[in-house]
């Protein structure tokens, strides 16, 4: 049974109401919704969440919620504890999708086409990344008086196409089996990485990231 788990808590700092702020026209947590029903995937999509008014929205919206306790509500709750906590009453549950809500550029083909792939690997765990446009190994920082220094003095006259690619955690979703959640929370050691093409992601952590993403946003679906 695949079930697409949804956190949403109501507690969001830097961008109040985050989860269920109407971006371009509909709440972001419908957006998430919409993306993993779109994706035929799921037998069930849960939203977990402390807070009433997210909890309306998610069921608006055709999502089943889990009322999340305060204890993970928190900012210091791990994602691999709410999924957990979810999982308790589930245990029909096999394949499980943390999907975050705040991934409004997540096409369902992104979700089908990595759990293709996890299913053919041996992997716990599968989520997306995304290359760094710089090599991070050719990486600089300041010293207290302003000195540029080099971060890996080793690489320093090393040339950027000898050096392998990096990437980081796109922070959009999660696959992973029920034994893989209730038992490890190192995802990042035991994942398949699924790259994501460029642009296809906004971290939206402020104001300014709001109004940059709802831009290209609309600027997407004008090209589409």
């Amino acid at each position: 049974m695949n079930i697409c788990i949804i956190p949403a808590r109501g507690g969001s700092k830097r961008i109040p109401r985050k989860n269920i702020k109407d971006f371009c026209g509909k709440p972001m947590l419908a957006r998430a919704i919409e993306t993993a029903k779109n994706s035929q995937l799921f037998e069930q999509i849960i939203v977990s969440t402390d807070d009433s008014a997210i909890a309306d929205i998610a069921q608006h919206h055709g999502a089943t919620v889990s009322q999340r306790p305060a204890e993970l509500a928190d900012d210091y709750a791990t994602t691999a504890a709410v999924i957990r906590h979810t999982l308790q009453s589930m245990p029909k549950a096999s394949h499980i999708c943390c999907l975050y809500p705040c991934t409004p550029f997540l096409k369902p083909q992104y979700l089908t086409d990595s759990f293709e792939r996890w299913q053919s690997s041996n992997s716990l765990y599968c989520f997306p990344v995304l290359e760094f446009e710089s090599n991070v190994l050719r990486s600089l920082k300041l010293s207290d008086t302003g000195e540029v220094l080099s971060m890996f003095s080793q690489h320093e006259l090393t040339r950027t196409q000898d050096l392998p690619q990096a990437y980081f955690d796109a922070g959009q979703f999660y696959w992973g089996s029920r034994e893989a959640w209730l038992g490890e929370d190192k995802i990042h050691n035991h994942a398949l990485g699924y790259v994501l093409p460029k642009y296809s992601v906004v971290d939206i952590d402020d104001d300014n990231d709001w109004r940059f993403a709802e831009r290209l946003y609309q600027a997407q679906l004008e090209l589409a």
